[in-house]
């Protein structure tokens, strides 16, 4: 019986090792490995951050719901990855053989990229984890005893971008209601060379979209914009021309900021070789598999994907919900060929569609595939959205919960947008891969 292991208990681990259940159903042996003990459903931090969601309501307890599926679950952590022996040393010293890997363990947030960055050692809030979140929630109640300046965004080498805007939509609604708005100005700060840019060269008109929302709210932004210190009363902020050079420097006054860090590779895949890019991002062909370890393959944000394009200030590609659970299903659906002595055909398709609330309203987007080009590409506005993003809050809870990859009404759905999860193209050996990058 193969014995697989997924790394990491986010939406990419959890995803994946239900998809793995579907797909080899009980003949194969399956073990999760996160260092934490409950998913943390990443989408809602920004509720968190503004009192809207309880850290408790966020966050599921995994081994309850795993064992129900024959999903085995250890919240030790892995300390170092030795692909070439497949083997896992974990954090309390114990080492584990695997048949195949599947790396999902999210980024490390590069906080110490920037000096005075981070929640713990510096200056800045972060949306990035539920406990961030929390920790900003904290910091807001302090802004409202004692109102002033916030800066919200994202920093050099940032590649999401989304809960920076849904942040500081939503921060907006909860000052305006506690009716101290007009004594916090705010400035939304982002290494995008525009707004709305996202790391994925727009999706649909949202320059124009996002844009407009800003100036309704009296939020001016600094695009192309290069943080090089955050201190306690303000950042240090280089605003760059479209030849990368500086345009001029800002110092942005702040009580309070919330600024979305670079992302790398966790600690546990230094000294990887051929399985990681110097960022310790995973490489992968088009079928998630590592081209040197192919019994190793990885979903979600740890995955190596190249900039869309080259920008004045280095701004990474997202890795959306929907995006993550195409690459587990193209995964779970090589890894049973690969058992059965067939080789991988399946490939994901990267489609993205998101969610973004505003607080009384919001945008969906829908990105066919998401990188461009693209077959489909349009961002709709409306306060459907708002409610829309409650229901998936609790549809994806309920389906962790359940254990069920894709009920029929949501493959229903997918179906009407278009947005399959793969497609199948046969493995030819001259092929180059062309997502190790």
């Amino acid at each position: 019986m193969p014995n697989i292991i997924v790394m990491g208990g986010g939406i990419g681990g959890i995803t994946m090792a239900y998809e793995l259940r579907h797909h080899l159903g009980r003949d194969a042996q399956i073990l999760l490995i996160s260092d934490r003990d409950t998913f943390q459903f990443t989408p809602s931090n920004p509720w968190v951050a503004v009192g809207w969601r309880r850290r408790a309501r966020v966050e599921v307890p995994l081994a309850p719901h795993l064992a129900r599926h024959g999903i085995r679950f250890d919240a030790t952590g892995v300390a170092a990855v030795h692909p070439e022996r497949s083997r896992l040393t974990l954090a309390d010293g114990r080492t584990l053989d695997y048949d195949y890997l599947v790396v999902a363990t999210g980024p490390e947030l590069a906080f110490d990229a920037i000096p005075g960055c981070g929640p713990d050692d510096g200056h800045t809030q972060s949306v990035c984890t539920t406990p961030h979140a929390a920790g900003a929630h904290t910091a807001l109640e302090a802004l409202a005893a004692d109102p002033g300046p916030v800066v919200v965004g994202s920093l050099p080498g940032a590649s999401c971008f989304g809960p920076a805007y849904e942040y500081a939509f939503v921060l907006d609604r909860e000052l305006r209601r506690r009716k101290i708005r007009h004594k916090v100005p705010m400035t939304f700060v982002t290494a995008e060379p525009y707004i709305g840019h996202l790391g994925l060269d727009g999706v649909g008109d949202t320059k124009s979209m996002l844009e407009s929302e800003l100036r309704d709210r009296h939020i001016p932004w600094i695009t192309n914009a290069r943080t090089t210190r955050v201190d306690a009363a303000a950042m240090t902020v280089e605003e760059l021309d479209d030849l990368g050079q500086v345009r001029r420097e800002h110092r942005v006054d702040k009580r309070m900021a919330m600024m979305l860090p670079p992302f790398r590779g966790v600690a546990a895949l230094a000294q990887t070789g051929a399985l990681v890019n110097d960022k310790r991002f995973v490489l992968v062909d088009d079928y998630q598999r590592n081209p040197a370890y192919p019994n190793v393959y990885a979903v979600g944000v740890c995955v190596a994907i190249p900039p869309i394009a080259q920008t004045p200030v280095p701004c990474g590609v997202p890795k959306t919900g929907f995006m993550i659970e195409t690459m587990a299903n193209a995964a779970a659906r090589n890894i049973r060929d690969a058992i059965a002595g067939r080789a991988p055909s399946y490939v994901p398709t990267w489609n993205a569609f998101c969610l973004a609330d505003y607080g009384n309203g919001g945008a969906a987007f829908l990105a066919i595939p998401q990188t461009p080009p693209r077959n489909v590409n349009w961002a709709m506005e409306g306060r459907w959205v708002h409610y829309a993003k409650i229901a998936y809050e609790w549809y994806f809870m309920r389906k962790l919960k359940k254990g069920v990859v894709e009920p029929f009404y949501e493959k229903w759905v997918m179906r009407l947008l278009g947005a399959s999860k793969v497609y199948q193209k046969p493995l030819v050996d001259s092929q180059p891969p062309r997502r190790a990058a």
